[in-house]
């Protein structure tokens, strides 16, 4: 192993031989994906791993998503690949897909948040790239990354968003803002059949297309009839998240417009709307388009969020996004996050 690289001083930017070798020591480090930043351990030390969930406030048994370089990487983490996992990593790594698939004995417990199934994913962002490889020839196997934010709250997707969220001292790597903004799709391959657990921007179609490979969701594998395993545990599945400060409220259309329209120009304090086709009445609500494309709502979509937190409003109003593939993955993260104050 070559010997560490100094640490910058706080007004210095991180650079990717310091990044790699703060996570060869076993310190945090978060860093640019196409989707969110992540706060990266080592994975092959569950002591290291230990400080992500004390960092984030983050429930032990929470399983974390291990970052790899390739598939082959991917192997050391696991049992025997299935013909269905070699597929998916052969036709959408690099890329926004988490795989769940039967962890190997031994390896990466604490990041699998003591479960035999961990959630292996490999980055297309450049940048994610460059430090894996460079984390790899330090000898780290993987990278363990949640986002980069406490348990629960918004994920994010600039440099200033980690640092609002866990402090100035935690090394950042800049990589500007993420290109896709919200996480991961997540496909549970440890059942049956292939299944979403989450969806992202990446759509099951999207990946059956790609690769052959067909994916149900969880409500046709119920329906099925056939004795399934549970489902494994898995990062950001849980009912309520993503949630930021203020309550979140969504609302079909027709239902919101007659909401403003009993508020009419008298507007409600501390009330923000995030709409595609209805437009409040008031200048004293506080209003941000929703883009007609469900790409552009992902990228922004956090980001967003966090700003009206910023400005300090209690309610934010957001029109359901359409029932459609394509807006699965926003739609989502707000049930998720109006789930988190229901």
């Amino acid at each position: 192993m070559r010997n560490a690289d100094p640490s910058p001083s706080l007004t210095e930017a991180l650079t990717v031989a310091q990044a790699a070798a703060a996570l060869a020591r076993g310190d945090l480090v978060a860093f640019p994906t196409e989707t969110v930043y992540g706060l990266g351990a080592r994975a092959d030390d569950d002591a290291a791993v230990d400080k992500i969930f004390a960092a984030k406030g983050r429930p032990a048994n929470h399983p974390l998503i291990v970052h790899v370089l390739d598939a082959e990487q991917a192997a050391w983490f696991a049992q025997p690949l299935s013909a269905d996992a070699q597929q998916l990593m052969a036709t959408a790594w690099p890329g926004p897909l988490t795989l769940i698939v039967p962890r190997r004995d031994g390896v990466a417990t604490a990041s699998a948040g003591g479960h035999p199934t961990i959630g292996l994913r490999c980055p297309s962002h450049p940048l994610a790239r460059e430090l894996l490889s460079a984390a790899l020839a330090m000898g780290v196997r993987g990278v363990s990354a949640p986002s980069a934010n406490r348990f629960g709250r918004v994920s994010p997707t600039r440099v200033a968003h980690v640092r609002d969220e866990l402090g100035p001292d935690l090394p950042v790597l800049d990589g500007g803002d993420c290109e896709l903004g919200i996480e991961s799709t997540i496909v549970d391959l440890t059942r049956s059949r292939p299944v979403l657990l989450r969806p992202g921007v990446l759509t099951a179609a999207d990946l059956t297309a790609a690769s052959g490979v067909a994916i149900f969701s969880a409500d046709e594998t119920n329906a099925s009839g056939a004795a399934e395993k549970p489902a494994p545990h898995a990062s950001g599945t849980l009912a309520a998240h993503y949630a930021p400060q203020a309550k979140v409220r969504l609302m079909p259309s027709r239902m919101l417009a007659e909401a403003l329209q009993v508020l009419g120009g008298v507007g409600l304090k501390g009330l923000a709307v995030y709409s595609r086709t209805v437009t409040p009445a008031s200048s004293k609500v506080v209003h941000r388009v929703m883009p007609e494309s469900p790409r552009a709502v992902a990228h922004e979509l956090f980001a967003v969020m966090r700003e009206l937190d910023a400005l300090g409003v209690s309610l934010i109003w957001v029109e359901t996004p359409p029932d459609e593939p394509a807006w699965q993955g926003v739609q989502d993260r707000l049930q998720r996050a109006a789930a988190a104050h229901a």
